[in-house]
Formats: structure tokens, sequence, C-alpha cells
């Protein structure tokens, strides 16, 4: 179907269904959902943009005329517009926020100042605060008339005139309040808020802590800057351990399961390239032993097997540290005991699958001596394995790259070339025996 007669379809599909449509821009061509955007009215584009991933979002407003990026980016919320200006190029980025109406350019500039994952940088300035003199007749009013604006559900936060943070409000204490009374006799003065450089993680392990859908965001002077939203965090968890479980096998971390064939093509191939090479590398261990397994082929029976319970385990560990990690579970002076610890339980199974095995290799092959060969090369390789598997993400993240990029792929060479090299140097130590 031409793309002409096609454009009027995808536009109406918004009115039926705008969550799947908004969706479905992840299938198109770059350019065709720039032309879906562009066709759309701006109030309806800036919907759909808030649903995407901020990298395409901003690779997608590149290719639309500078008036149109303006009226999306002005009907976004400021952290999403902060978000997405973040993924264009310096040049641009500085262009098109100078462009912006003075408050919103304020607001995304400040945003941009937070560290990428402080409160500040996730905080919605999208909440209820009254002052601490109002009366409570007239805050009845004022929560009424904001909510029939559309304010959020939220706490209803009390500020002083120098708009620093003094309580919360509870609902049941202003119902039963005296219509004469201030906010400032009834509020709750103990209230727990987060600093705008606080860690994220350490927002979330809080909220979770304390059962709280939300709490207040302040400066170093108190004042109230916004409000963090568990349903934000854990939204923000969410993704980020996508992203982390995408890079840690190779694929780009803003890759999505209906991205353009090229695209993911793109972020799929140089690391495709890179395992190709640590496969043959590898290969090159088999290859050293080529003369042993042609006068043994029955090792050649056994070398996936060694390295597959290898990888195995690797992976096992792999995941258990990649979640310390992100959920910041592993100090730095822990990091040598978690290592050894996985090391020691890769060699506690290495013991016991490799007496599996042998038992197997010995009730199949006849030869205890070949079940004495594959379970010792079973024990160096799982206890390897599990070494590896802990020590490569710590070591990433300790020389300042990123743990999720990829370590599987190391570990996987690591494990075969750990496996071949064990396993076929004991049948070289019992060849003897082994004829």
């Amino acid at each position: 179907m031409p793309k002409t007669t096609l454009l009027p379809m995808v536009v109406k599909y918004f009115e039926s269904d705008f969550e799947g449509a908004s969706h479905s821009l992840e299938i198109l061509e770059e350019e065709e959902a720039a032309n879906v955007l562009r066709a759309l009215p701006p109030a309806t584009a800036a919907k759909a943009v808030g649903l995407l991933d901020d990298a395409l979002a901003a690779r997608m407003l590149l290719k639309l005329p500078p008036s149109i990026f303006h009226e999306i980016i002005e009907r976004l919320e400021p952290q999403q517009g902060a978000s997405i200006f973040l993924h264009l190029p310096q040049d641009l980025r500085t262009s098109f926020l100078e462009s912006l109406d003075e408050k919103r350019k304020n607001l995304i500039k400040e945003y941009l100042t937070y560290p990428e994952d402080s409160a500040g940088r996730i905080m919605s300035t999208q909440f209820l605060a009254l002052h601490s003199d109002l009366k409570v007749r007239d805050a009845f009013l004022k929560i009424r008339q904001l909510t029939r604006k559309g304010a959020p559900a939220s706490y209803v936060y009390v500020v002083d005139r120098e708009n620093r943070l003094a309580g919360v409000l509870n609902m049941r204490d202003l119902m039963m309040a005296a219509p004469e009374v201030s906010l400032d006799g009834i509020m709750r003065r103990d209230i727990f808020s987060v600093n705008c450089f606080m860690d994220r993680e350490k927002v979330a392990n809080e909220l979770s802590h304390r059962k709280f859908f939300a709490a207040p965001v302040v400066d170093a002077e108190n004042r109230l800057l916004g409000v963090v939203k568990a349903e934000q965090l854990i939204s923000d968890v969410q993704e980020e351990a996508t992203e982390d479980i995408l890079k840690m096998f190779g694929a780009g971390s803003d890759e999505r399961t209906f991205s353009p064939v090229s695209f993911s093509l793109k972020k799929r191939l140089p690391w495709l390239c890179v395992n190709l090479a640590t496969a043959f590398l590898a290969a090159s261990v088999v290859a050293a032993f080529q003369p042993l397994i042609a006068q043994i082929t029955v090792l050649a029976v056994y070398l996936p097997v060694i390295a597959g319970q290898g990888g195995n385990a690797g992976a096992q560990s792999l995941a258990v540290v990649m979640r310390g990690l992100v959920m910041r579970e592993i100090p730095g002076h822990k990091a040598r005991r978690l290592i050894l610890k996985e090391a020691w339980i890769g060699m506690v199974s290495g013991v016991l699958i490799g007496l599996i095995t042998a038992l197997i290799a010995i009730l199949w092959q006849g030869n205890p001596m070949l079940g004495l060969v594959i379970g010792l090369g079973m024990l160096v390789n799982m206890a390897i394995a599990g070494f590896a598997g802990a020590g490569i993400p710590i070591v990433m993240k300790g020389i300042g790259l990123d743990p999720a990029q990829c370590s599987n792929i190391i570990l996987t060479t690591v494990t075969d070339v750990i496996g071949f090299l064990s396993f076929l140097g004991f049948a070289m130590i019992f060849k003897q025996y082994l004829l």
C-alpha cells in the first residue's frame, strides 16, 4: 500500500487505540514515524512521544520542522523534555533549548544540571502545595479548584513564604478542622523528604521501606522542587534492567521489539563480529590438540558438555552479580569476598557435576580414566566459571566501563577456552591410559 494512503489510516488509528498506536511508531521507519507525528495535532503528538523511548523520540523529533519540534517539546513534562534533549547532538541541543520560551527553557536546564541517577532528574514538578498561613476554608476551595483542572493525585504539601517545605496535610485532619484555622496549625510537621541529588536507588529503597507512593524533593535550603513517585521509580528500574539485559547479550540498549531491521543490524553486528573473533580463539585451543583428538576421537563427544556446563555455571554467577550491581548491593570492600564465594560455589558444583559426568562416561565408554579426565576438566572449568562470572562485571565497573556491556560474550570465551584447555590438557597427561 502506498505511503500516501497508509498515513491517514495510521493517524486514524490514534483515535481508536492511542497507546497501541503510539507504540506502533516503533515499528515504522523513523522517517515514516516522523510523518505520522507531523500529521497529528501537537497535543496528541506530544502524548505519543511521551510513551516512546527517549533516544528514539529524539531521532524522530530531529526529522520534524523546528516549529513542530517546539510545539511538541513545550507540551511535554520538563523531565521528559530534558531526557529527550540529552539524546540530541550538543550543538542542536543548545540551539533548540535557546529557542524555547524562558520558563520552559529554565525548567529543562534545571533538570539537565542534576546527575543522571539522582532524584532531581526523575522528579515531577506537578504537585499540590499550599501556603502554611492559608485558612482551612480557603484550602478546601483551592484543592477543589486544582482538582477540577486536572491536578495530579498526590499528597498535599505545605510550604512557607520562601517555598520551604513545612509539612504535609492529612485529609482527615483537614476535614475535621475548623474553617478559620490556618494550615500551619493542623499540618503534620514530621515529614520525609529527599534531597534533589540523592541517588534514585536510595530513594526507591526509602519509599519501599516507608510504604509511600511519593516523596517531596527539596534542595539544600529545604525548598520544595518537585515530587518523586514510586511508580516512576519502578518504571525507571525496569527500563534500566531491560537495557542491561540487552547489553549483556550484545544488543543495543535502545533497541525495541519492533525496531527497524536496519537499526537492529547496526546495533547487533559489531558485537557478533566480536563474538566470532572470540569463538575462533576457543577453536584455536581445540586445533592445538588436533593430533590428540585424532587419536582419541571420543574426546570430541565431551567437548560441548564441558563448555556448556561451564557456560551455565558462569551465567548463574553473572546474573547474581549483575543484579547486585544494579541494586547497589555490592560495596567495594566486599567485592573480593563475593568473587571468592562464587568461585567456591563453582568448585563445589564442579565436584558434584564432575562426579556425575565421570560416572556417566564410565558407564557409557567403559573407561574409568576417561571418567577421571572428564571429571577433572569439569571441576576446573566450573570453578573458573564461577570466578569469571563474578569477576568480569566487577572488574569492568572498577575500571569505569559498563558492566552490562557484553559481559556474557567475554564470559563465554573464558569458559570455552578454559573448558577445552583443561579437559584436553588432562587428556594429554593421561593419554597412555586412554588409548
